[in-house]
């Protein structure tokens, strides 16, 4: 609740916790807690400048400086209220009046005073978590600025005509400060800027200073450190730059400056026009499941996922729907129990009260017409739960919103041991089948998943004409050549993700050796809702993080049968169940990998840790630089990715011998995916005690489960005849036909996950919406072609 809310707020001057009007009978019921601070406020009319345009709304300063809440940079709006001060108490809502308060005995009068004057005085939620004061354009002194060695080779730069000596582009134009080499800049997400021949020098070379010509007066200029991956001063750069003949004294700006073009683009991405479609104006929406959510900074990326969430029945009806039952139960700290900040934000999301406009603050009267944006939801509390203690969702950083939702996943999962687990709805199992090309014996595992992850195979390209073209024309230095977006077939999409996999290196037990496999991985289940992620960020040939400028054509309706998995065929032989030779040496007391060091190297030049590198190669089995890369990417965020590598068996590593206490939270969570507690303490016990290998190896390990005890649920696969056995080990999954409809999809604009905007459409009674964070509207042209996540439904046959 907030204090400008219906009713204001009712602060427990004992626990200090705050109460919307209709819930604070409640807690007196429960609690017995009688006295309450209301606190009401009206927002006030904000007066306009006196340069006003008269449209009614004051003139906001363009800015200036790429900083938030400092002169020149980004406002943070401040709202003005008058406010209400009052005790009451309950469970007659009693007003204690000033002058009650006198008439009280002193003790009584002084006790009520200071903790009126606590409550007033403390830092809300609100308060706490905001943007604060953030400057963009602070910079550090290089270290390579003090000794610069500068090579004499006689190179001297003209003060103006400059052009990239390798592409001839005129734009964006760097000069090296070692050798002077003239040099077009980085290539941005959207085809423009320059072609990178600076960042190549750097890696040919090793010269980490460039400065940006153009951008160069008395005062300054940009200089960017390729070493150190940022923007710096350099103290000597009048030095420097007259080296090569540069009179710095007499130059004069003749481009945007690197702060000028961040400060357009987030000026941009910020603007309603910018991601309405086509320039149309979109019709405002209000009421049930229609409400919009405040931006906190950076937290659209929340936001899109939890409106989608909130449409799906599952998590409807485990929060929503018992959101009565959950207050009644919640702890006596309600601010960091889960069940309670999830409920609070599905009801306030789906029950319609905030859906609605927020006042004009120069419309007194409220007759001007509503605006796109709304009262909304400001989900402070929530974040702050949900994001505690992880290193980037504690954070006002943009993130990645597929991994947000599967943070998220597994919040609730711990969250629902018992009870219904909403995130079923999206679990399936994913079954891997491995031939081996020699024996044509095949091997069978199962793993869970939550997301579908759809590679985008860019050679599939239908317009790859139009695309070499306007390359061509990029690389001629045309600055008029046009941004043209690859389309990409959604069957071709699929294609990529069904079709075998080549696996050179596969140590086959059938013929006691390496050799080549293909890997085919298909559907052990369907879900009842599906999502699908288009993986529009890889990686470059030099691991440098890309977004793919794509189109895809994804359809509104989608039919996976065809993907089902088969299990073992009729007359097919299995690979034997033989463990590959160890990577160690037959020294027992060192028991030493035997690892490529060569690999280990390539990985720590790149700047990964050395245990994390040597465990990459030795949980890939040796089988190459992909493989390993691939490795530290999954497991990047891992708790231990970067201490040292214990094997299996090592008396030294965590949770390797039988009086080795394991984690609790561990056991109780994997336990609550159907597994027995004996086969929860097998898989931790095999992978030293981390959870999110354990689950790995739980699902690659489940023919070995088999005798083991299994807890009561399991699959929701039929089980035996009659009952008699238990259910087969695996995760409680639901399953049906392979027929879906799209019913939402978030998008992405900006160069990388870590920066940018996110908005969801989602479809509401065949109506497609749009959720710009507090902005909610009937869509007139949803891009379905430009999303990054997509989320389907079954179905009903």
């Amino acid at each position: 609740m907030r204090y400008e809310s219906e009713g204001g707020l009712y602060v427990c001057m004992n626990t200090f916790l705050g109460f919307g009007s209709q819930y604070v009978d409640r807690y007196h019921a429960r609690t017995g807690q009688r006295a309450y601070l209301h606190i009401t406020r009206i927002r006030k009319a904000k007066k306009e400048d006196d340069n006003s345009s008269g449209s009614g709304h004051p003139p906001k300063k363009k800015p200036t400086r790429l900083a938030i809440g400092i002169e020149g940079g980004f406002d943070v709006e401040q709202e003005l209220y008058e406010e209400d001060v009052k005790v009451v108490i309950l469970p007659d809502r009693q007003e204690v009046t000033s002058e009650d308060l006198a008439t009280m005995p002193d003790v009584v009068r002084e006790r009520v005073s200071l903790s009126m004057a606590g409550i007033m005085a403390a830092d809300s939620v609100s308060h706490a978590l905001q943007v604060q004061q953030w400057d963009g354009e602070v910079r550090q002194e290089s270290r390579h600025a003090a000794d610069l060695k500068q090579l004499d080779n006689g190179v001297k730069i003209p003060p103006s005509g400059w052009r990239c000596e390798v592409c001839d582009l005129q734009e964006n134009i760097w000069m090296n400060l070692v050798d002077g080499k003239l040099l077009c800049g980085r290539r941005y997400f959207d085809g423009s800027g320059g072609n990178n021949h600076a960042l190549l020098h750097f890696r040919e070379t090793g010269y980490p200073i460039a400065v940006k010509l153009g951008t160069i007066t008395p005062d300054g200029a940009d200089v960017y450190s390729y070493d150190e991956d940022d923007m710096v001063l350099d103290s000597k750069l009048p030095e420097h730059l007259a080296h090569f003949g540069i009179n710095m004294m007499t130059m004069e700006k003749t481009e945007r400056t690197m702060t000028e073009l961040e400060i357009a683009v987030n000026q941009r991405v910020g603007e309603w026009e910018v991601i309405q479609e086509s320039g149309t104006t979109l019709r405002p929406m209000f009421g049930a499941g229609l409400t919009g959510m405040k931006n906190l900074g950076n937290s659209c990326y929340l936001n899109s996922v939890m409106q989608v969430l909130f449409t799906v029945p599952d998590f409807q009806n485990k929060y929503v729907s018992n959101i009565d039952k959950i207050i009644d139960e919640a702890p006596s700290d309600p601010t960091q129990d889960f069940k309670t900040q999830v409920a609070k934000l599905g009801y306030g999301l789906l029950s319609g009260e905030y859906s609605k406009p927020a006042p004009d603050p120069a419309d007194e009267n409220g007759a001007s017409e509503p605006r796109g944006d709304q009262i909304g939801i400001a989900p402070r509390m929530f974040k702050a739960l949900v994001g505690r203690g992880h290193a980037e969702f504690s954070t006002n950083r943009q993130q990645d919103a597929q991994e947000f939702l599967l943070h998220f996943i597994n919040m609730v999962e711990r969250n629902c041991r018992s009870g219904s687990n909403p995130s079923e709805a999206f679990r399936f199992l994913v079954e891997e089948r491995i031939v081996c090309q020699q024996s044509q014996k095949a091997k069978y595992t199962q793993r869970v998943d939550y997301i579908v992850q759809l590679p985008v195979p860019m050679d599939q390209a239908t317009n790859t004409e139009e695309l070499q073209e306007a390359e061509r024309r990029r690389e001629e230095g045309d600055s008029s050549a046009p941004t043209v977006r690859a389309q990409i077939p959604f069957t071709a999409c699929m294609a990529a993700l069904s079709e075998p996999e080549i696996l050179t290196d596969f140590w086959s037990s059938a013929v006691q050796s390496k050799t080549t496999a293909t890997k085919t991985t298909r559907f052990a289940s369907f879900p009842d809702h599906l999502v699908i992620q288009i993986k529009k960020f890889t990686f470059g040939l030099d691991w440098v993080p890309k977004k793919l400028d794509v189109s895809i054509d994804v359809p509104d309706t989608l039919d996976l049968s065809a993907l089902r998995a088969t299990g073992q065929q009729p007359g097919e032989e299995l690979l034997p169940e033989v463990a590959p030779p160890p990577l160690m040496t037959p020294d027992v007391e060192v028991k030493a990998p035997v690892l490529d060091d060569s690999t280990v190297s390539q990985l720590c030049e790149m700047g990964f840790p050395l245990e994390a590198c040597r465990k990459a190669v030795y949980y890939t089995g040796n089988t190459g630089i992909d493989a390993a890369m691939n490795w530290i990417m999954s497991h990047m965020d891992d708790p231990d990715f970067a201490a040292p590598l214990v094997l299996p068996g090592c008396s030294s590593g965590p949770g390797t011998t039988p009086t080795e206490s394991l984690s609790e939270e561990h056991l109780a969570t994997i336990v609550s995916m159907g597994f027995s507690r004996d086969q929860a303490t097998k898989a931790l016990r095999a992978t030293s005690n981390v959870l999110e290998r354990a689950v790995d190896w739980i699902f690659s390990h489940l023919d070995d489960l088999e005798s083991m005890d299994v807890s009561e649920g399991g699959r929701s696969a039929a089980e035996s005849e009659g009952g008699r056995d238990p259910p087969p080990p695996g995760p409680r999954v639901k399953d049906g036909a392979g027929k879906y409809e799209l019913f939402a999809f978030v998008s992405h604009m900006g160069t990388s996950t870590m920066c940018g905007h996110y908005v969801c459409h989602i479809k509401k009674d065949q109506q497609w919406v749009i959720f710009n964070d507090q902005k909610v509207c009937a869509s007139e042209k949803p891009p379905k072609d430009l999303g990054y996540l997509y989320f389907y439904r079954r179905v009903a046959e």
